[in-house]
């Protein structure tokens, strides 16, 4: 039996400074789907100089609608899904490949390790360093979710034991200005699923828990071991839950008015 074709879905918008080398990693996929955000930069033209195949799709809010719009674009049934800024390397592609060869039918979905980069860093350290399920057959799964989508599927799940690189953002200020995109979308969804909670437990979440994400990456995870990228990595990602609460407060407010 031949080994099963594998389609790449990208999601992306105005990434012409970080597609290519993900489209790089990825020629040896046997189809390329981005699913573009109707970019204003060459986004667009670096994907089709790659051969991929472009749907414009103008983001709902949701990022689970984006995987789930390129899924069903692809003409294959196991998809590997990207964002922009993932670098897939030879160790990992080699051990998909074999995953697939040994699957007797009843593996829908792989997890594998993202190895995140903060700021060009590689973080060791600190917790973000983490399993996700993002090699899939798209007949068995679907995304579900705004800012952090999930698959939901149908069968078992395996493990790949290799890497994908990640390089989410090169700057602090790229990093804070999707974050505070990122964070709209979170807060909305927190008014939606909780309703409107009392100033106290608003309060709580927004220093008990922003220190607790802090402790956690600093030292539970040994963050400091990663010297100066360790230290402003807690501190951000600790105020990320600190601004989501402040605009769900804020949301509180508008519709109690």
């Amino acid at each position: 039996m031949s080994a099963p074709k594998i389609s790449a879905v990208i999601i992306a918008k105005n990434e012409e400074k970080r597609i290519a080398k993900c489209l790089e990693s990825i020629r040896w996929v046997d189809e390329v789907i981005v699913v573009d955000g109707l970019s204003t930069d060459k986004t667009v033209e670096i994907a089709k100089g790659y051969g991929a195949k472009v749907v414009p799709h103008k983001f709902t809010g949701a990022f689970a609608d984006d995987r789930n719009v390129g899924n069903d674009n692809a003409r294959n049934d196991w998809v590997l899904t990207l964002d922009a800024d993932d670098i897939v390397t030879d160790g990992f592609r080699l051990k998909a490949e074999d995953a697939l060869s040994q699957n007797k039918g009843d593996t829908v979905i792989y997890k594998f390790r993202r190895k995140n980069f903060f700021l060009g860093h590689a973080m060791e350290n600190g917790g973000w360093s983490h399993y996700i399920p993002n090699f899939l057959n798209r007949r068995f799964v679907r995304f579900e979710g705004e800012v952090h989508e999930v698959p939901v599927y149908k069968g078992a799940m395996g493990t790949i034991e290799a890497d994908i690189e990640h390089y989410p953002f090169d700057s602090i200020s790229q990093f804070i200005n999707r974050q505070n995109r990122y964070t709209d979308i979170a807060a909305k969804d927190l008014l939606k699923e909780k309703g409107v909670l009392s100033e106290k437990k608003i309060r709580k979440e927004m220093m008990g828990r922003s220190f607790k994400i802090f402790w956690k990456a600093y030292f539970k995870k040994k963050g400091y071991r990663e010297g100066f990228y360790g230290l402003l990595f807690a501190v951000l990602f600790a105020f990320i839950n600190f601004l989501k609460w402040a605009k769900y407060r804020e949301l509180c407010k508008e519709s109690s008015s």
